[in-house]
């Protein structure tokens, strides 16, 4: 089973993803219940604080609460004792058979964690390949040529061009989002038809004036970044994440950078790719898409 914490990381994606021995999310809950340290037991086991998590473990010690036989158990007790920010805890605490969706903020920024267990990992690759992986970066390979990539989440469109058979991704995931204020509230991708990612900078450089300011805020972040048509994509991003502590790479069909922002919240990031190479990694661009539309990556 994976564990998977979307806060404050050191990560480079800004998320905390923990392999667990446990078959399901029930078999956790269980080995915990009744620990006399839960903030301690938590940290040991899931390689760090989760914001409200010992909560329940707390509750069920106090209270001297018997362990969850069921999942229907499990889910009543968390929508009772787990603590999370929400006028409904229904909608922020959402309980399957294979997967636990966690939502709360600290105060500070959103946070969301989750449980997955390996037959719904297996089961759903373009639900949750990008949230559990912790590998940085993203394989740079990609296809040839594009072949169809149906898209499955809503995206936001920009006609720079003439539409055509291939396009470009913009998937932007910060702390504190232009366009709504929140870091899991997101607005989706922004996705541009009839380009290919090398054809990028130049587009956004040639572009009309008054038709950029239409565009969506990455774009118009993107084109201001681009000071010349000589310059290139690689050369915007690095200008983008100048800290010592960020990390760029750009391939032919990827680009891809997690910006370190200061030591309390770590790094943002921002990926940008084409469908050559969401052709060559469907599960992954499909995932990241979803990442960047939805907190529950089941939603939709």
């Amino acid at each position: 089973m994976y564990f998977v914490c979307r806060w404050r990381e050191e990560s480079p994606f800004g998320k905390r993803v923990v392999a667990l021995p446990d078959a399901t999310v029930l078999d956790w809950f269980r080995r915990g219940w009744g620990k006399d340290d839960p903030d301690e037991w938590i940290e040991t086991e899931l390689g760090g604080d989760v914001y409200g998590l010992d909560s329940i473990f707390d509750k069920a010690r106090k209270r001297g609460l018997p362990p969850p036989e069921t999942t229907d158990q499990l889910r009543t007790l968390l929508h009772e004792h787990l603590y999370v920010e929400a006028d409904d805890k229904s909608d922020y605490i959402r309980l399957g058979r294979h997967a636990l969706r966690v939502r709360t903020d600290d105060d500070e920024v959103d946070l969301a964690y989750y449980f997955v267990d390996d037959e719904t990992a297996a089961a759903s690759p373009d639900r949750l390949a990008f949230l559990l992986n912790d590998k940085w970066p993203l394989p740079k390979d990609s296809s040839p040529s594009a072949a169809h990539f149906g898209l499955s989440v809503p995206v936001r469109t920009a006609r720079l061009v003439r539409p055509g058979p291939e396009a470009v991704f913009s998937v932007r995931l910060c702390w504190e989002s232009p366009d709504i204020d929140r870091n899991l509230d997101l607005r989706g991708a922004v996705t541009i038809p009839g380009l290919t990612l090398p054809d990028l900078a130049a587009v956004l450089h040639k572009a009309d004036d008054q038709e950029a300011l239409r565009w969506p805020h990455d774009l118009r972040l993107l084109r201001q970044l681009i000071t010349s048509s000589a310059e290139s994509l690689g050369g915007a991003l690095h200008t983008y994440a100048r800290h010592p502590r960020s990390l760029v790479e750009v391939g032919p069909h990827i680009a891809q950078v997690a910006r370190y922002i200061d030591d309390f919240v770590g790094f943002d990031q921002w990926f940008l790719f084409d469908t050559r190479w969401a052709t060559a990694h469907a599960d992954l661009a499909h995932s990241l898409l979803r990442y960047a539309a939805h907190w529950d990556p089941y939603a939709g």
